[in-house]
């Protein structure tokens, strides 16, 4: 049997969006309320935590209101004719809902916590107290580890190392297709990875704005939302693979 084509998928909010989950930018976006050095920065969970669990307690309980849509499950699909790897800044759990099976999340995940002494660069980000807690809140003197110390989301902050951000360069590295849907690759570290593809790999970019992929060199821009984008796409790379 001929091996499968390896593709690599970049997403970012907008393929969640249409499921319903807020956006960090534009009209009704997260930060409208809550400003991003507050609940999102390691600054922001020093100066007030359990403003910081707040939030993200919110944001949980929300998540477990939404389904994955169209492009998640599209992208499970296409596991039948490519070896498919999700790299996602998301920090939602609809990919894995959906059905993928190699996903890497950047950013952490919304339904998990760890204590604040753990999954640091003193133990190589182990993942040995990283708890999956569904979509229940957690709380200002709930504790965890081997020490006993505060719970905190499972998040990578800004002012935070992103400890998965090699592992997604070796995907991207060996990568026969690459896929960007969902993000305008603004955020950095993030969005330097599409730099990283052979030169021998198409770029395809899933975007209704205009301008989206005009700093993305050799794309395919696709300019439609993420939904409808992600059936042409499949039509797209189905025919010739």
């Amino acid at each position: 049997m001929e091996d499968k084509r390896k593709l690599v998928v970049l997403t970012g909010a907008g393929i969640s969006a249409e499921s319903g989950i807020q956006t960090f930018r534009g009209g009704n976006g997260l930060w409208d309320d809550e400003p991003v050095q507050a609940v999102a920065s390691i600054d922001g969970w020093y100066a007030d935590p359990e403003r910081v669990i707040n939030f993200y307690n919110k944001r949980r309980a929300q998540l477990s209101t939404v389904q994955p849509n169209r492009a998640h499950i599209i992208l499970k699909e296409l596991e039948e004719r490519f070896n498919v790897t999700v790299v996602t800044q998301n920090v939602d759990n609809l990919h894995e809902r959906a059905g993928s099976s190699h996903i890497i999340h950047l950013h952490g995940e919304l339904t998990k916590v760890r204590p604040v002494d753990c999954y640091t660069d003193r133990d190589w980000y182990s993942e040995r107290y990283v708890t999956d807690i569904g979509y229940e809140p957690i709380h200002m003197g709930d504790t965890g580890g081997p020490h006993n110390r505060q719970l905190r989301p499972h998040i990578v902050w800004f002012g935070e190392q992103v400890p998965n951000l090699e592992l997604a360069v070796q995907e991207v590295s060996g990568a026969d297709v690459l896929l960007i849907v969902g993000t305008s690759m603004q955020v950095y570290p993030a969005a330097s990875l599409y730099l990283y593809v052979p030169d021998s790999c198409p770029v395809y970019m899933i975007d209704p704005d205009p301008a989206a992929a005009a700093h993305v060199s050799r794309v395919i821009h696709i300019q439609e939302k993420s939904t409808t984008g992600m059936e042409r796409f499949r039509e797209m790379v189905t025919s010739c693979n």
